[in-house]
């Protein structure tokens, strides 16, 4: 099948052309405003690139002509605030499309988007590998194993450290990015939902451009949480080490799961191709986890409910949240 790929310069592109080559398809055109986009020569030499979308979609709507050439994937990888639109221009195209987290950034969107979804007969998927990865995997196999009655005490802890381009960048834009809890969170939200079950409750205690902590009760965890992009985070053991800290800790117990995340867009491409992908409906329960808490204003913890980190940031002041009572 055929490829397109807007985004073609970003940090995460490569994975998307590496997984399509690996699943055996062709990246016939790409698209994005800067140029530095060699690595598309270790993918095809045959990709068609453009630096003005309305190039590229011309080049599109003409390849639909010939059905040997015709796109068949429309891959997004554009800075987030952009998603609704090029997910919509793919699906008009009668494309199926694969877009990397979040989707969008709002419910509403959410919902825009399954209008076109149902005008134009194709489909959006949503890239979430965190739910292909064995560290995952095996805590939800012991949950699921454990049929437990009461809660697990669990502390979620991600740190992936950013220089200063970070905040430079549109990713440092929170109207461009939504903020550093979609930006970096909304996988581990949705991962915590997939292990516990439906969300019952949930709270924030800090919120800056580099760090934000919370608390957020499933039906069979009670979850600290904590997302930084701030190596002064990293514990002692990893920094100067490795730009990069995953961990969950249930029950005392520590899922470490830093490595691992080589190949895993190449499995949810596998799963997208063979009709396994997450689509709207899979996604908007971590999409409105992060869209509350953006619209939250930070709260003292109660007690036991304070991750770990959260005594080294500022203090907050104690305000009621919506939905805590």
């Amino acid at each position: 099948m055929n490829f397109a790929l807007i985004g073609a310069a970003g940090y995460i592109a490569p994975r998307h052309m590496q997984a399509i080559k690996d699943t055996g398809h062709t990246l016939v055109s790409a698209y994005d405003i800067n140029d530095s986009v060699g690595i598309i020569d270790s993918i095809s030499t045959d990709c068609a690139f453009f630096t003005e979308f309305e190039y590229f979609m011309e080049h599109a709507w003409r390849l639909r002509r010939e059905k040997k050439r015709a796109i068949d994937y429309w891959v997004v990888c554009s800075p987030n605030h952009f998603h609704s639109a090029h997910i919509t221009a793919g699906l008009h195209l009668g494309c199926n499309v694969i877009c990397e987290k979040p989707l969008v950034s709002t419910p509403a969107q959410l919902d825009e988007l399954r209008s076109v979804e149902k005008e134009t007969g194709q489909r959006v998927f949503s890239i979430m590998q965190l739910r292909h990865h064995p560290a995952i995997h095996e805590l939800r196999d012991k949950v699921l194993a454990e049929q437990r009655d009461g809660q697990y005490d669990v502390e979620l802890t991600y740190i992936t450290a950013r220089g200063p381009w970070y905040l430079a960048s549109w990713k440092g834009d929170p109207r461009k990015s939504f903020g550093v809890m979609a930006e970096i969170g909304i996988h581990f939200f949705d991962m915590l939902h997939v292990i516990f079950g439906e969300l019952k409750a949930q709270a924030l205690h800090y919120h800056d451009e580099h760090k934000a902590a919370g608390y957020l009760e499933y039906e069979k965890a009670r979850v600290r949480w904590f997302l930084s992009i701030d190596a002064e985070d990293l514990p002692a053991r990893v920094r100067g080490q490795h730009a990069t800290y995953r961990s969950i800790i249930c029950d005392g117990e520590e899922f470490e799961f830093s490595s691992g995340f080589t190949d895993l867009h190449t499995v949810s491409y596998r799963e997208v191709l063979a009709g396994r992908g997450f689509g709207i409906e899979t996604v908007r329960h971590c999409l409105d986890t992060v869209y509350q808490l953006g619209q939250a204003t930070p709260q003292a913890p109660r007690e036991d409910e304070a991750h770990s980190q959260l005594a080294r940031l500022a203090p907050t002041r104690p305000v009621v949240v919506a939905g805590r009572g």
